[in-house]
């Protein structure tokens, strides 16, 4: 037998299989398995309908495997003539198409004069089935009665077995433990009528539910059909390929994708729903992306959801743990959502760029804030040590003479430090004034690179490896290929807000724009000139400070 010849193409990066007929459908069996761009995901949390991923899923273990997907491929092909009708991802078959000769007499009697048959007819097929119920005993006690036994019942039993022990002198009742209002005769009487009712009432529900079953069995592998019919195509697409997260047509996502996360003027459209923290922890920061975790609630119905949102584009300066933002389901609801951790990784190249400025800064203020911290808590200690030194004895409390001896020392060391910095300064200036002016341009832009070159480096390295693979990995599931996430990919995954431009009315005595320029440009050069002049002076100044 001649080996099948599949095709194939550059998706996300990486060359993958492309499901695109009937043929390559009815030979998915014969793929090689490590050509699957999937081998297991789980059934529940994803955008394709869990019912049909549990039909498909024949050994119930909430976990669609590669063999489980071949064998829902072998059973459509079998009971469709024509299986290319998947590629439309309709709940609407017709009925010439259906080859399986009871199904399609099961559709026919549905569909009467109707050349299709669709997913809602067959429901409605299944909700008119009547059955000839059998009779529901009736409760052998009021409904509050019943409700207020079985919250008492086992208080009761626990106060009559006390008061056989205490017959028998093994115990003692409290005198303030509350008597039941009954006789224990009584009491085993009713509970022996509720058990016995409620054992009849389980065996004519089970009855009646099974008979249900019996009589709506006819339609259910018709309703398998139709469910498959509209969901196995999306399915390959996002388990042999990756088809649907790739695809650019805004109308396309993937079966992982959530919804969409609104935060920092930006909408994330990559969100997926978080099922175990830990596997997380672990996992995701191997994706080299910048990821967002958030706690969503929606106030109105109380439906909670737990998210990664992934920022592929912007700024990262007002993205901080416990910032608000508002999550969009598929389905249009809407929660409020609080970023609860966030796992740092390069957004851009111009975004390194800034990172080692905005650490050096972050570093500086928090400096100066445990300084003047420290420097607040010791004046203050200092002043109450005072007062409470001066209360205790007001005669030693003296303000110490000035010694000008001491303070010689310090205006020494003092002088020779401004000595040295202006002998740097001076000496970076001289070396400056050597150099032509393109030079001195040369000179800034090596000095940035050093500063920020390592920072853009790694960010750009980063960025080519950014891999989703090990969130959805975090998540269950079994990713046999990259799925890698480039720039220009990313940058359809974040939408950054785009204001248009609007002219600002001009307010009363308000100078033009042009006017601002050269004020601006003029105050500019007199500050650079007021510098100069002040690292000229200082540095001649103590330049001949040290040489005399």
């Amino acid at each position: 037998m001649a080996k099948y010849k599949w095709s194939f193409a550059n998706v996300g990066g990486v060359t993958r299989v492309r499901i695109q007929s009937a043929e390559d459908i009815r030979h998915l069996g014969e793929l090689d398995k490590k050509m699957w761009t999937v081998l297991s995901c789980p059934v529940n949390g994803l955008e394709i309908s869990s019912e049909s991923l549990s039909l498909m899923d024949t050994d119930g273990d909430g976990k669609l495997r590669l063999k489980e997907v071949v064998a829902t491929a072998e059973w459509l092909c079998a009971n469709l003539k024509e299986p290319k009708s998947l590629f439309a991802q309709t709940d609407e078959v017709e009925i010439a198409n259906i080859a399986d000769e009871a199904i399609a007499a099961v559709a026919k009697k549905i569909a009467g004069k109707e050349n299709t048959i669709s997913l809602a007819a067959v429901q409605a097929a299944i909700d008119g089935v009547t059955i000839e119920e059998q009779a529901v005993p009736a409760a052998p006690l009021e409904a509050d009665v019943i409700a207020a036994y079985k919250e008492k019942s086992a208080e009761y039993a626990a106060y009559f077995e006390q008061e056989k022990l205490q017959k028998l002198g093994l115990a003692l009742i409290p005198e303030e433990t509350p008597k039941p209002g009954m006789s224990e005769k009584k009491f085993q009487e009713m509970g022996a009528q509720i058990a016995e009712w409620e054992a009849a009432k389980a065996a004519a529900e089970g009855a009646n539910a099974d008979a249900l079953a019996a009589a709506q069995a006819e339609f259910m592998p018709l309703r398998k059909l139709l469910l498959l019919h509209r969901d196995f195509y999306r399915l390959l697409r996002n388990f042999v390929t990756l088809e649907d997260f790739y695809d650019l047509n805004d109308k396309t996502i993937a079966s992982f994708q959530a919804g969409t996360l609104i935060i920092d003027q930006r909408a994330c459209h990559l969100c997926i729903r978080v099922n175990d923290m830990g596997k997380h922890d672990a996992q995701a920061p191997l994706s080299g992306m910048y990821l967002l975790y958030c706690n969503c609630v929606n106030q109105k119905t109380g439906k909670t959801a737990q998210i990664v949102a992934a920022v592929t584009q912007g700024e990262i300066k007002n993205l901080s743990v416990g910032k608000n933002a508002v999550f969009y389901d598929n389905g249009g609801l809407d929660y409020d959502a609080t970023v609860y951790k966030i796992i740092e990784n390069p957004i851009s190249i111009r975004q390194a760029f800034w990172t080692p400025y905005r650490k050096f800064s972050k570093w500086v203020e928090d400096k100066i804030n445990k300084s003047a911290a420290e420097k607040d808590a010791k004046a203050f200690d200092d002043m109450t040590a005072k007062a409470d030194a001066a209360a205790a004895d007001p005669a030693a409390e003296k303000k110490p003479a000035f010694d000008i001896a001491k303070f010689a020392g310090i205006f020494a060391a003092i002088g020779m430090a401004l000595g040295m910095i202006g002998a740097a300064l001076a000496s970076v200036a001289a070396g400056l004034a050597a150099l032509t002016w393109w030079q001195n341009i040369l000179v800034f832009i090596c000095i940035l690179l050093v500063i920020s070159g390592p920072s853009m480096i790694m960010a750009w390295l980063k960025l080519r490896r950014r891999n989703l693979a090990p969130v959805l990995n975090a998540n269950g599931w079994a990713v046999n290929a990259d799925a890698i996430i480039s720039v220009p990919f990313g940058r359809t995954l974040t939408e950054q807000v785009a204001f248009p431009l609007i002219k600002a009315p001009k307010m009363k005595g308000e100078m033009s724009n042009g006017k601002k320029w050269l004020i601006g440009i003029g105050i500019t050069l007199i500050v650079l000139g007021i510098i100069c002049l002040v690292l000229h002076l200082l540095g001649f100044c103590f330049c001949c400070f040290c040489f005399h």
